[in-house]
């Protein structure tokens, strides 16, 4: 009876082994499936007429939509930029705020990838890093009117970068809601930026 239940034991500990390690292996795999869109500089500067951002984003799709992309589904994203001013006695005011639309797509025809950006832009790319690159980097870009910030006072921003999944084919849309291997993380630059008349004050970052 002693040598039966150790038996079973044994049977018990190298089945709970196996799930374990299946376990881990789908984390793993869910890990290198999922993509991100992470912020990795943020900058707003004084021009002449309006305020500018210059900003750089690491862009990492995941394996499921590289390959979607590559098959010639077009991806859609939307960079959001939000300016608002603290007030202890209602919630925070909208000040300014500007989004821009990014369409990616390959073309079988030259075997190239397309970026437009704001429906107007086209870019053709050889690869599809070479095109994610471009798009990640943000350079002196209008987002507010120079009178709409008054100097010297503190305002809090917000950038982010994201996949509009609302615009995926309608079978991708229930996976990038229901299955994680099918999601990219877009994490939000926060900082505060106060104007002044002389070189751009230290800002502080915070990404979630």
């Amino acid at each position: 009876m002693t040598v039966f239940s150790m038996s079973c034991c044994r049977n018990l500990n190298k089945s709970l082994l196996r799930l374990i390690f299946a376990a881990c292996l789908l984390g793993l795999s869910a890990v290198s499936w999922a993509g991100r869109i992470e912020p990795s500089a943020a900058n707003l500067t004084a021009g002449e007429d309006a305020y500018v951002l210059s900003a750089e984003f690491d862009i990492d799709l995941g394996t499921h939509f590289e390959d979607a992309v590559s098959r010639g589904v077009p991806l859609y994203f939307v960079l959001e930029l939000e300016i608002t001013r603290n007030r202890w006695y209602w919630p925070s005011e909208h000040i300014a705020g500007r989004s821009l639309s990014y369409r990616l797509a390959y073309i079988p025809l030259t075997r190239q990838y397309r970026l437009s950006s704001g429906g107007t832009l086209h870019q053709n790319f050889t690869s599809l890093n070479e095109a994610l690159r471009v798009m990640g980097r943000v350079a002196a870009l209008t987002v507010a009117d120079k009178n709409a910030l008054k100097l010297g006072e503190t305002y809090q921003v917000a950038l982010r970068l994201a996949l509009d999944r609302q615009q995926l084919p309608k079978p991708l849309q229930v996976d990038a809601i229901a299955n994680k291997d099918w999601q990219v993380e877009a994490k939000v630059w926060r900082w505060q930026f106060t104007p002044t008349s002389g070189p751009a004050a230290a800002q502080e970052r915070e990404t979630k």
